[in-house]
């Protein structure tokens, strides 16, 4: 059963959160020749303050 784990800055809508489900759904199905129903997929939503490359988090990044 595939299992896989999407982290994403906060800010998208429910429908582009649920596109995306359905393409990684769909991906992986193919990719490992899985049942799409076996395929799990969660998606974590991160403040862009608790995300940081080099120091400096998406927020400070969008702000500049």
């Amino acid at each position: 059963m595939p299992f896989v784990q999407v982290s994403l800055a906060t800010g998208r809508t429910p429908e582009q959160i649920r596109a995306l489900i359905s393409e990684v759904t769909a991906a992986v199905a193919r990719a490992v020749d899985a049942p799409a129903a076996n395929v799990r997929v969660v998606v974590t939503e991160v403040p862009p303050t608790h995300w940081a490359a080099g120091d400096v988090t998406i927020q400070e990044r969008n702000r500049a």
